[in-house]
């Protein structure tokens, strides 16, 4: 489908999906954004729903300022994916014994390393850059650098809630890795001592949603973000490219006989900033749940933990801001979702994946999410599909 334009404040909303189907909370935010001053467009992907100041599934471009709490808590956040060169064939019937593989060597929820991992001693070193990267860390906000050494500890690790490590199978019987996770506590801590800055500077007091204070440019506050900020993006980036190196160690001893090999990984975030430029401006583009799609960039539009996801490749669209959907979109709260549904209805609809079953990841079941087949239909002009991938295993925190 093409976008549906809707009347806004300031600029127009353009929307990827049915506004009759988005709940009146989404569609309050959407206005709500419409009538920031800096505002130069606003793009709603079709997995949008309620977040918190912005819609998740929205990408706001801006001219000389950004909206801290519209970026979220977990800056970066974002996938990573492989092709191997492994089939269903070489994997075993039962699978729990590489899922527990996976669990040893990438801590999940609160979990972190005991010692910092060294990415020289990874089979693939992601150690590019490494030195400067930590020497930067001084450099950012004063009341998060205590955290240091838990930031060492964590990197390389996946966190809980909808983060999860899937091996999946795409549709010739190839096996993939596959991960989703981000920043991080450091991230989540930079992100909330900014969003406090925020709220309190006086060009923010009249807004209709104080979640929607913003910096605006040439101000110390504003570079102080901008520092936080992109420090925390590459954090995340980083984070999965060692999950991902430790995960490849993981099935290159599991399937030693086969000696895998692996294509180049494909990674995007999904919640951050970038500065690009739009019709003659350089605008500050905010993608809270949605990936960059420009032409020929590839991508990952997740689904749920039972169902399917896809690897795109942008078409460039201008319209949507070069961006797409970065996952199915939850069409339920997670409250609403523990209410809704048992372990019997998890084990139901996650029938055929080797993953927890427990009440623990309830508010994860599928049916807490849009149906990814709809939502990767409703952007046929943002992306194409390059393949469709089945999990056979998930892990979560």
């Amino acid at each position: 489908m093409s976008y549906t334009e809707v009347p806004g404040t300031r600029v127009p909303i353009r929307m990827w999906t049915d506004p009759a189907t988005v709940e009146d909370g989404a569609m309050r935010q959407l206005h709500n954004v419409s009538t920031l001053p800096w505002i130069k467009g606003l793009a709603v992907m079709p997995d949008v729903h309620y977040g918190k100041g912005a819609t998740v599934g929205s990408v706001i471009a801006m001219r000389d300022a950004v909206c801290p709490a519209a970026v979220g808590v977990d800056i970066g956040c974002g996938m990573s994916a492989v092709k191997t060169s492994l089939t269903a064939n070489d994997l075993p019937g039962d699978l729990s014994r590489l899922r527990s593989r996976i669990e040893q060597a990438i801590p999940v929820g609160f979990g972190m390393h005991d010692e910092p991992v060294d990415p020289d001693h990874l089979h693939d070193s992601h150690a590019s850059g490494w030195d400067d990267f930590w020497s930067r860390f001084d450099g950012i906000a004063e009341e998060v650098r205590f955290r240091r050494e838990r930031a060492a500890r964590q990197m390389g690790t996946l966190g809980g809630g909808n983060h999860f490590i899937e091996i999946c199978l795409d549709d010739t019987g190839a096996v993939w890795l596959m991960l989703h996770s981000g920043s991080r506590n450091i991230g989540k801590e930079l992100a909330e001592h900014h969003i406090g800055v925020a709220r309190k500077l006086p060009h923010n007091q009249g807004l209709v949603d104080r979640d929607l204070a913003v910096f605006v440019a040439d101000t110390p506050e504003m570079a102080a973000y901008r520092n936080d900020l992109f420090w925390a993006q590459e954090y995340a980036k980083r984070n999965r490219a060692i999950m991902m190196g430790l995960l490849k160690d993981v099935v290159r001893k599991e399937f030693k006989k086969a000696r895998p090999t692996f294509a180049p990984v494909i990674s995007c975030h999904h919640n951050y900033v970038a500065e690009e430029r739009y019709d003659g401006m350089d605008l500050l583009v905010t993608r809270k749940g949605a990936i960059r799609a420009g032409s020929g960039e590839y991508g990952i539009i997740p689904g749920s933990m039972g169902t399917g996801s896809y690897i795109v490749r942008g078409l460039g669209n201008k319209a949507s801001f070069n961006s797409a959907s970065h996952g199915a979109g939850r069409r339920m709260s997670r409250n609403a979702a523990k209410k809704r549904f048992t372990t019997r209805d998890l084990e139901e609809q996650t029938r055929g994946v080797e993953c927890r079953k427990d009440s623990g990841v309830v508010d994860e079941i599928p049916a807490a999410y849009k149906p990814i087949e709809q939502v990767i239909d409703q952007q046929r002009d943002l992306v194409e599909v390059v393949a469709k991938l089945r999990q056979v295993v998930c892990v979560k925190g």
